[in-house]
């Protein structure tokens, strides 16, 4: 499969994505690039981590992802490829996949070390073009997982604070606004019984709105999103200014 998809912090106003995008056709030009974001708050792993499994498993089955939100370049981070759920992964071992691999499992996972799989030069600070972009071009042409480098049976696991399950209460925290303000949380859509009362701060809502035109223009409401997890939004205006 010569799907490769991107999700970094390098932001559009500098060069970083598009040189990841030059590796990559520089090693296999079929390759189709599918960029999911580029606009990942600088170093917000979390934010990618959510992301990511908001939209991995809408592409087709075998293709790779590529995650480069890596505070950590340079230093003693392990750089991975893994297979899950049916999809490669190629990024910093720094958790930016842990809950795809904690929902889906890994069947296989190594530390890339085949500089053979690099290019020539590898710089400390740019792991993203000399290691990342070039093993995912690399297995996007049929190189096997193994070839990069030795098996691995552990990977670090995103430190986002849980959801407290309490007597007759669910506590959790908002993650990270969209580019709407709408302020996504850490608890799954799953685990609200309808009737629930939301708290945000000190402002109450009563049940789950349908969509975010629910309600008034300026009203507070609380909704579960594509992503699956609990939103709080503002009709017609922006929860994270409001709050």
């Amino acid at each position: 499969m010569g799907i490769i998809t991107l999700t970094t912090d390098f932001g559009a106003g500098d060069h970083y994505a598009g040189v990841v995008k030059g590796v990559i056709a520089g090693i296999n030009p079929s390759a189709t690039v599918i960029d999911i974001t580029h606009g990942i708050e600088a170093y917000n792993i979390a934010e990618a981590a959510f992301k990511l499994h908001a939209s991995y498993g809408y592409f087709p089955e075998g293709a790779i992802h590529v995650a480069v939100v890596d505070p950590g370049v340079g230093s003693s981070r392990r750089a991975i490829a893994a297979e899950a759920g049916g999809y490669l992964f190629v990024g910093p071992d720094n958790g930016v996949f842990s809950m795809i691999f904690d929902k889906s499992g890994v069947e296989r996972m190594v530390e890339i070390t085949n500089p053979a799989f690099m290019l020539p030069s590898v710089s400390r600070t740019f792991h993203g073009r000399d290691i990342f972009a070039s093993a995912a071009a690399h297995l996007s042409r049929g190189a096997a997982l193994e070839d990069l480098g030795d098996r691995l049976s552990s990977y670090e696991r995103l430190d986002i604070p849980r959801p407290l399950d309490g007597e007759d209460a669910v506590t959790g925290r908002a993650i990270y606004a969209d580019g709407f303000g709408n302020l996504v949380t850490n608890i799954p859509g799953s685990v609200i019984t309808e009737g629930a009362r939301i708290g945000a701060g000190d402002m109450i809502m009563d049940g789950l709105s349908v969509s975010y035109a629910d309600g008034k223009e300026g009203e507070l409401i609380a909704l579960v999103g594509s992503s699956g997890f609990l939103e709080i939004s503002l009709n017609r205006g922006s929860a994270f200014e409001l709050f």
